[in-house]
C-alpha cells in the first residue's frame, strides 16, 4: 500500500496480513476518489472523520495533503495498533487522533462535527445499510459537510434522500450522501 500524494508521497506501508478483517480501497479507486476530494474540499480546512479506518490509509492520505483534524475509528485491535505505531513513525501524532471502538456506539457519543465522513466497512457488514441513517440521525456533519460510503455493487442508495451522486470503480463503489 501507498500514500498517492502530498509530503508522504510514494510512502510505502504494509500492515500484516494475517486475520485481518480488512479489506483496503484499491490505489485506482482510491486515486479516483481524492482525485474528486481535491476538488470538494480544501484539506487544510478539513475536520476528517476515517469509520471502520482499518489500515489508516485514507487517514495518512488526509494528512500528508495537509489535514490536521483527523479522527480514525476501529473497533479491531490490531489495526488501531498498526495505525499508531504508523502515526508514531510519519511523526503525525498531533494530527491524527486515534479510536479503538465501534461506530455504532461511537457515533451516538460524539459531540464533535465534521465536513467530511469516509466509512469503509467490510462489505459483508449486516449493517451496512443503516450506515446513511446513522450518520444523519445525530450532528456530527457539518452543514456544508458531506459523508462517502465505499461498498460493492450489491448495495443501492440512489434513493436515499440523502444521497448526492455515486463513482464506480469495478466492484468498488462510493456514494457520496449531503
Amino acid at each position: 500500500m501507498r500514500i498517492i500524494s502530498g509530503k508522504f508521497k510514494g510512502r510505502r506501508f504494509s500492515p500484516p496480513a494475517d486475520k485481518w478483517p480488512t479489506r483496503p480501497t484499491t490505489d485506482i479507486a482510491k486515486e479516483g476518489l481524492f482525485n474528486m476530494l481535491g476538488n470538494l474540499l480544501d484539506y487544510e480546512e478539513t475536520k476528517f472523520l476515517d469509520l471502520f479506518g482499518g489500515t489508516g490509509s485514507h487517514s495518512y492520505e488526509f494528512i500528508s495533503r495537509g489535514c490536521t483534524s483527523v479522527t480514525y475509528v476501529d473497533k479491531f485491535s490490531p489495526c488501531v495498533q498498526f495505525v499508531k505505531g504508523m502515526a508514531k513513525q510519519l511523526d503525525i501524532e498531533t494530527n491524527i487522533r486515534i479510536e479503538r471502538d465501534d461506530i455504532f456506539r461511537f457515533i451516538p457519543r460524539c459531540a464533535e462535527k465534521f465536513n467530511y465522513i469516509f466509512a469503509g466497512p467490510p462489505y459483508a457488514l449486516p449493517t451496512l445499510d443503516d450506515i446513511p441513517d446513522l450518520i444523519f440521525n445525530y450532528p456530527i456533519l457539518m452543514e456544508d459537510g458531506f459523508f462517502v460510503l465505499e461498498h460493492n455493487p450489491n448495495h443501492k442508495f440512489k434513493d436515499h434522500p440523502r444521497f448526492w451522486q455515486m463513482r464506480n470503480y469495478g466492484e468498488t463503489q462510493f456514494s457520496f450522501f449531503r
